[in-house]
């Protein structure tokens, strides 16, 4: 049973949500800003948790805008839409220094650099669902279909394909399938989830390969992944990799080469280390680099010599205490770790901090009108 209210909305956390306190509860609402009062519907979902319902902004927040995207709030797509690009960026600065203050104890004072590119338009790849001849996204914490006939974050390219599943797909038997589809904007690369009926095949192969593609020179297979914001790839290589230089330099999580190709450019010997099959295979045809195909968890223990850089781009899970440990005892003079999760950052952080200083954070938006952040820390030895 929910009960309606009025919340003043604090915050917002990691996530998307607005925090605000009633009566001693902490109440989480989607779509609201800092400084607002909203009328909301709240109900228990734990024993402490509380979540609202937005049903009323009473009082608005100055950089609240009109979303652009009519199927913002039933699409799970993004979670910002409704405040000025100003205002999410200051607003992923202040939640990134929230999250180092409150997971890793780490009180960063400098300033955090911000990255930012063109807000729409930006996705090179997304991932969509089908059922019964409509396509979309999932709805909000649930499996249920919102049916879409564009998306204002995709690219060009992929809305024209979107448009053409949307025309296609009621002609064909029923079926539901999970779908993804990446672009270099002349080319898609389909990539089918989920088994589907073969007269579903020759729609999908109408709108684009299922081989590797190639992106600014870079060979990605259909299980490779490459970085999503087709206007920030330049900006986020030379953030991680620009104005360093060296001997040696170890490139963790390589994917398939994206900095690796960068660093052969201003160190002498560049190992990549990379476990997935795909993409060891696109790193090996992409970059000048020693390429190992092999875990991180294995290839560290292994290291008897300091490189002059390691680089790391770990999945959302982060490090790890096995990983930073190893990191902590091979002891390369610089380390830099791009992170996609600020949780999993701090605590990592918090670990290396007694070994390591923080040089510089960037806070790269890969991900405008969403909740998203992607960091960049470089950190020097003590």
């Amino acid at each position: 049973m929910s009960e309606e209210t009025t919340l003043p909305i604090e915050k917002l956390v990691y996530g998307g949500d607005g925090l605000a306190r009633l009566e001693g509860r902490v109440v989480f609402t989607p779509f609201v800003l800092p400084g607002e009062t909203v009328r909301a519907g709240i109900e228990r979902v734990k024993s402490d948790l509380w979540r609202g319902k937005l049903l009323e902004v009473v009082q608005p927040a100055s950089g609240r805008v009109a979303p652009q995207c009519q199927y913002f709030g039933r699409c799970g797509g993004c979670q910002y839409q409704h405040a000025s690009y100003e205002l999410q960026l200051e607003q992923k600065v202040a939640i990134l220094r929230e999250v180092l203050r409150r997971v890793g104890k780490i009180d960063y004072a400098d300033a955090i650099e911000t990255i930012a590119g063109e807000p729409w338009g930006y996705r090179n790849r997304i991932q969509l669902h089908i059922e019964d001849g409509a396509i979309g996204y999932f709805e909000p914490g649930s499996h249920s279909l919102c049916a879409i006939d564009h998306c204002p974050i995709s690219s060009p390219k992929l809305n024209e394909a979107i448009a053409h599943l949307q025309r296609e797909l009621p002609k064909v038997r029923p079926f539901k399938a999970g779908l993804e589809l990446f672009t270099n904007e002349t080319e898609v690369q389909v990539n089918v989830l989920d088994k589907v009926p073969p007269s579903v095949r020759s729609v999908f192969n109408t709108i684009g390969v299922r081989d590797a593609l190639h992106y600014r020179d870079f060979r990605v297979s259909r299980n490779s992944f490459f970085q999503v914001n087709r206007f920030l790839v330049d900006a986020l290589t030379n953030c991680v990799c620009g104005g360093l230089s060296g001997t040696s330099a170890v490139d963790l999580f390589a994917g398939v080469g994206l900095f690796a190709r960068s660093l052969a450019q201003s160190f002498q010997q560049v190992v990549a280390v990379e476990s997935g099959f795909s993409a060891f295979q696109d790193l090996a045809a992409n970059a000048p680099a020693q390429a190992v195909q092999q875990s991180v968890e294995d290839y560290l223990p292994a290291v008897t010599e300091p490189p002059d850089l390691i680089v790391a781009d770990p999945p959302r899970s982060g490090l790890g205490k096995h990983m930073v440990a190893e990191l902590l005892r091979i002891r390369a003079p610089r380390l830099v770790i791009v992170s996609c999760d600020p949780a999993t950052l701090a605590r990592d952080l918090q670990s290396l901090l007694v070994a390591y200083r923080i040089e510089r954070l960037s806070l790269v938006d890969l991900f405008p009108q969403t909740a998203h952040l992607e960091t960049v820390a470089r950190l020097n030895l003590l």
